[in-house]
């Protein structure tokens, strides 16, 4: 997809009316008319409405593995690097919560290789948490979890868009840290022996 202004207005509606009505609940008239588009110049941007969903789910979690793979790089600590990939996510879902949303209840809706190539995607995110996790273990600092308890986390983590409020009292710095404090004691060697 053309990532021209107009563009970018159409995949953050999109998002909105997704997130509020989920994907199989929208048309592409109502994309159109919402962003102030007509059909022509919609489909001048876009190329399906199954575009725009693996525009909105590739666009955040993309993102996320390259940050995720740059902090990893940053952090060689495994505690320090969990706080960071922390923080990270939470203020990613912040400013991303109709995307983040659509994206986990949505991403099943995505057919053949957008839905593998998202999916790989999420794979690559979620193994960056647990080569961290692997590299606490290593080091002594953390327990050996099952792979399962790494999707939990993770679950912890994504669940928040459903309650996540990016102007209240605390700040998604603030939970990011609440969380990783909660998921660094969780995998604490002296805590769990």
């Amino acid at each position: 997809m053309k990532q021209t202004e107009q563009a970018k207005k159409i995949t953050k509606v999109a998002a909105t009316l997704f997130a509020k009505k989920g994907y199989n609940g929208v048309g592409v008239a109502e994309i159109g008319a919402a962003s102030g588009f007509g059909r022509g110049t919609l489909y001048h941007h876009i190329e399906s409405k199954e575009d725009l969903l693996h525009e909105i789910a590739s666009h955040y979690i993309s993102d996320l593995v390259q940050s995720g793979h740059s902090i990893a790089r940053e952090y060689p600590d495994p505690i320090q690097r969990l706080r960071a990939l922390s923080r990270h996510l939470m203020a990613v879902i912040s400013s991303n919560l109709a995307e983040i949303v659509v994206c986990f209840r949505e991403v099943q809706s995505l057919t053949g290789s957008r839905h593998y190539n998202v999916m790989c995607m999420h794979a690559e995110y979620q193994q960056i948490w647990s080569k961290t996790i692997e590299e606490g273990v290593q080091q002594n600092v953390f327990r050996e979890v099952d792979k399962i308890a790494v999707k939990g986390l993770l679950g912890m983590y994504f669940y928040s868009c459903l309650w996540l409020k990016p102007y209240g009292l605390q700040s998604p710095e603030d939970i990011g840290d609440v969380f990783s404090d909660l998921v660094i004691r969780s995998l604490s060697k002296g805590l769990n022996e």
